[in-house]
């Protein structure tokens, strides 16, 4: 169920950035997936007051996750009415964000070898 999909990633979240974790899940669309959401966690710069990390927010977005669309299970050849699937994805980056408390996601993609080589 959704509700199991919610409960497992607040858990998987928790044990990536900590017990304390806040978290919450927004309404998305996902074609693969009804009902779709995504998953944010407060940012652990600002603890939700808003800052240039999380652009004012308070919020930085974590993953896309849902429920398998019937349709892609019954072109799997797999029975929708007996069985369902989760499916979430969550971006290298974005942990590495939280886990190593970067303040801007780019300083990953700008290849600066003084900032990387820290890890």
């Amino acid at each position: 169920t959704m509700a199991d999909l919610k409960g497992t990633l607040n858990e998987v979240v928790r044990q990536l950035y900590g017990e304390h974790t806040v978290t919450r899940f927004r309404p998305h669309h996902f074609p693969f997936t009804e009902p779709s959401c995504e998953m944010d966690i407060q940012c652990h710069k600002c603890h939700g007051a808003g800052c240039p990390t999380c652009k004012g927010e308070g919020w930085i977005e974590v993953l896309g996750a849902g429920m398998i669309h019937p349709k892609v299970l019954e072109g799997c050849g797999i029975d929708s009415t007996v069985y369902s699937g989760w499916a979430f994805g969550m971006g290298l980056e974005r942990l590495a964000l939280g886990h190593f408390k970067i303040s801007d996601l780019r300083l990953i993609f700008e290849n600066d070898v003084r900032f990387l080589e820290q890890f």
